[in-house]
């Protein structure tokens, strides 16, 4: 019998599948554009295929909308 895989990690967030919501760069994750809409918000870290219109021009405090720039 298949051994079934959780869909949500415990804090309730989707578990990614590599290749299709994240890939290694580097030896970094790097979230694709649709693991962040399955997640369902902006994280504010300024991640490259953020589909939320947010980004970081500094440090993590100081963001402004990608449509203000």
């Amino acid at each position: 019998m298949e051994e079934k895989k959780p869909m949500a990690s415990a804090e309730g967030l989707p578990i990614p599948i590599e290749g299709e919501d994240y890939y290694l760069e580097n030896g970094r994750w790097v979230f694709t554009a649709a693991y962040h809409l399955k997640r369902g918000y902006c994280c504010g870290s300024g991640c490259r295929h953020c589909p939320y219109g947010e980004k970081v021009t500094g440090s993590n405090d100081e963001k402004t909308s990608k449509r203000e720039s």
